[in-house]
């Protein structure tokens, strides 16, 4: 494979001016795939070497940042709208935390330049569910997955309401109340979270501290389905990379930090594949302290090979990347549930696959909040 592949120019901005324009038609198709092509206009745009790219190439660049600068600017909107929403709550005395795209826009991180983001993510504690719930749906969001097994999957066993769209603007919101389903592996404390999370100057909401929120995009990454892991590493090494510069003894907290919210596995594979794909710079001190939070030796050469198929893909059809996430596919299940949970699961989800399609059921109205949910 060429040097010139994504994962090395993503590592190396500074190569984007000798890529030639045989390599561009490899680049940006794979770019587009993955959703990093703002990205590539940002890193060049950064450097003022725009005028040194093939001029064939600059439209597609500077169409992908139109479209990720109008991503930037519907969350900012979409933020907006929720922040309007929350004025019904005049003694409101719970957080709203934003999660990650939304996060990095409204605290103006590096990161979310050039970034595509689908939808909004808020965190909010659990007891305050039905009050969140309740003013939004007043607001216009309504609850996208209408099925009483939905319902139940979403309030009983994940870790947010089911997906709200709103009925005018079409836009998704994501309402948590913990980073992780309530019958993960992993359990880290949303009190913890909350209270070391920061304001947002001149609006209601707060994001997590750094470290939390590296923690939280590992968390993230390494516990679901990873079905873009380029994209994914991108956000944690342009966050680590900027903590890292600008946040005193970052480095010194994020251990320390991993281990209080037991989340030193999701990290150290975040630490890994960053280095190993972006070159992220990670201290010697922080690798020491995290040889030992690594899986069995088998296992990790097995995420090794299933995280290199798919991140160095460049036909992510092909047989090796697709059997890859196939299996980290199954793997984010097997974390996120029990097997006895999982197995129920996965045969309802097949049972719908394959039932009739005149034996779907109308989907039922939306039910109204209930309160006192907890």
């Amino acid at each position: 494979m060429s040097s010139h592949n994504l994962p090395n120019i993503l590592a190396e901005p500074k190569y984007l001016q000798e890529v030639s324009l045989s390599d561009w038609d490899r680049l940006l198709p794979w770019a587009r795939r993955v959703g990093v092509v703002g990205k590539l206009y940002t890193y060049l745009e950064k450097q003022n070497q725009l005028d040194r790219i093939p001029r064939q190439v600059q439209p597609h660049l500077e169409a992908a940042s139109i479209i990720a600068a109008e991503h930037e600017r519907r969350i900012r909107w979409e933020c907006n709208r929720i922040q309007r929403a929350l004025f019904d709550l005049q003694d409101r005395n719970f957080p709203v935390i934003l999660l990650k795209g939304a996060a990095y826009a409204m605290a103006d991180l590096p990161c979310a330049h050039g970034r595509l983001v689908s939808d909004v993510d808020i965190m909010v504690p659990k007891s305050s569910l039905a009050t969140i719930e309740q003013i939004l749906q007043k607001h216009g969001w309504e609850t996208v997955k209408n099925s009483d097994y939905d319902q139940q999957y979403y309030r009983q066993w994940m870790h947010e309401l089911p997906p709200l769209r709103h009925r005018r603007r079409g836009t998704i919101l994501d309402v948590h109340h913990t980073i992780l389903p309530e019958t993960s592996r992993l359990k880290p404390d949303p009190a913890l979270l909350i209270e070391a999370s920061r304001p947002v100057p001149n609006t209601p909401f707060r994001v997590f501290c750094p470290a939390d929120m590296v923690l939280h995009s590992a968390a993230h990454a390494f516990q679901e389905e990873l079905g873009n892991p380029l994209r994914d590493l991108l956000d944690l090494h342009e966050l680590l990379t900027h903590f890292s510069e600008h946040e005193p003894d970052f480095w010194g907290n994020l251990p320390q930090r991993a281990r209080q919210l037991g989340l030193t596995r999701p990290l150290f594979y975040a630490l890994r594949y960053t280095r190993r794909f972006l070159h992220t710079a990670v201290p010697e001190m922080v690798i020491q302290a995290f040889k030992s939070a690594g899986p069995p030796w088998p296992v990790l050469q097995l995420m090794d090979r299933l995280l290199a198929a798919i991140t160095l893909a460049e036909y992510p059809r092909r047989r090796a990347p697709a059997a890859a996430r196939w299996l980290l596919y199954i793997r984010s299940h097997w974390l996120r549930m029990p097997p006895l949970l999982l197995a129920r699961h996965l045969g309802y989800k097949a049972y719908l696959r394959w039932r009739p399609s005149s034996t779907i059921p109308t989907p039922r109205p939306n039910p109204p909040p209930q309160g006192g949910r907890e």
